[in-house]
């Protein structure tokens, strides 16, 4: 009694399963194809299953089209980076002074990647740069701090003391801090110095961001600032 069709109404399921288990059935009722009318997204109107498959097909080609456009997007600007890198490595040859790096590569990063607000400090230099705005005023803890970090630290400003170093600390809503030091990223030599970097903008530097450009502008940075020690 409980298997009569009255009792086991055939649910969409049902002919979806058999549908999809017979792929021969349109083949057999073709017919049937031409006489399917669905409802159109775009006009409102009921359109051919040719006609709704071909609108499918057209979205997901404008999907792909756009994605496409945005790997392109992002190709351009990821080499546009590395030509503003290179050419900033590149700078930092010409500069004689050891005593002016400092100064000089926290312009030429504010200036060629737009960043608002950049500060410099090293520890452990010589005798003749010890008295260089660069290497005074660093806390022990702000060191080891400095020796803690393995890749560059993004995120919103929540009170670090190398904030303090930047001339408008009230305007670095977001920063990026790079350990300085004279070995490969992820290395656990201990630091000699600290890049900080900041924005007025809280989603500019923010956890969830790549840090690979940023680790090789570190490690340009430590590269050319290791002439102090």
């Amino acid at each position: 009694m409980n298997n009569h069709p009255l009792n086991n109404p055939i649910t969409e399921d049902d002919i979806a399963n058999y549908l999809a288990n017979t792929p021969d059935f349109f083949q057999r009722h073709a017919e049937l194809l031409a006489s399917v009318h669905l409802a159109s997204p775009h006009s409102h109107r009921a359109v051919s299953l040719q006609e709704r498959q071909a609108e499918m097909l057209r979205d997901k080609i404008k999907l792909l089209e756009h994605r496409l456009m945005d790997m392109i997007r992002h190709g351009n600007e990821n080499a546009l980076l590395a030509d503003r890198l290179l050419r900033w490595a590149g700078s930092l040859f010409q500069i004689a002074d050891p005593m002016s790096m400092p100064t000089r590569i926290a312009a030429q990063i504010s200036d060629q990647f737009s960043v608002p607000q950049v500060a410099i400090k090293v520890w452990g230099v010589a005798q003749s740069y010890g008295s260089g705005d660069f290497a005074l005023g660093v806390s022990d803890d702000a060191k080891l701090f400095a020796n803690s970090l393995t890749e560059p630290f993004c995120g919103v400003n929540t009170g670090f003391e190398a904030v303090t170093w930047l001339a408008d600390p009230l305007a670095a809503a977001s920063i990026a801090l790079l350990p300085l030091r004279n070995a490969p990223v992820g290395s656990p030599a201990p630091a000699f110095g600290l890049l900080v970097l900041s924005s007025p903008d809280a989603h500019r530097f923010n956890s969830g961001m790549g840090t690979d450009f940023l680790q090789h502008v570190g490690e340009i940075a430590s590269a050319a600032l290791g002439r102090l020690r």
